[in-house]
């Protein structure tokens, strides 16, 4: 099977063991680029989140849509589609900042169609906040060709919180786990659709 010698994370997803900048473009073996992606742990969702929104206000977007994926796996289904959302945001700012408008106007246009049907305000984060950016950003990507940066992240007073299950009203008292990596694989798997009406702060 194809890759199936490559080295792996404990979590299961291969291991890229090439150096890749900022964006995530893989870089010769001997490259001396400066600012390389670099790889960060954390033991529960609650440390991937706040590890991802500090990312995402260093515009490091990458290494923070790699931080909230573990949030998106780990999150209830009535919330997948708006931690995908979240995501895909980052992602359209990768892509623009690799020179792809393109691709940042489509990522821009699924985030929105993901987090129009949540509240203004979800899980401490300003919704509201990201669907204009992503309706301004994919228009500026079409006409400009250039998305621009997306905002610092969006988060209210109480927030950005990582729910449980559906009927939270706030954090969990007890750190929830990052999923292994059968529940990962479990999170990649295509879903019917729904219908719905400066330093690390981990001290690093």
């Amino acid at each position: 099977m194809p890759g199936e010698d490559r080295d792996r994370r404990a979590d299961g997803r291969p291991e890229n063991a090439r150096p890749r900048d900022r964006t995530g473009r893989p870089l010769p073996y001997d490259t001396d680029e400066p600012e390389l992606l670099e790889e960060w742990e954390y033991d529960t969702v609650e440390e991937a989140l706040e590890l991802g929104v500090w990312l995402w206000n260093q515009q490091r977007l990458f290494e923070a849509h790699e931080c909230l994926e573990d949030v998106w796996h780990a999150a209830p289904e009535d919330d997948r589609d708006f931690w995908q959302g979240v995501i895909q945001v980052a992602v359209a700012g990768v892509h623009d900042q690799r020179g792809n408008p393109t691709g940042a106007a489509a990522l821009l246009d699924r985030a929105r169609a993901r987090l129009e049907p949540y509240p203004a305000v979800h899980r401490g984060v300003d919704v509201a906040t990201l669907i204009d950016h992503a309706r301004t950003a994919a228009s500026r990507a079409r006409e400009e060709g250039a998305a621009g940066p997306p905002p610092a992240f969006p988060a209210q007073q109480d927030g950005p919180w990582f729910a449980t299950g559906p009927d939270a009203t706030g954090p969990a008292d007890e750190p929830t786990p990052v999923p292994d990596g059968e529940a990962w694989e479990a999170a990649r798997r295509p879903r019917s659709p729904r219908q719905r009406s400066g330093a690390s702060p981990l001290g690093d």
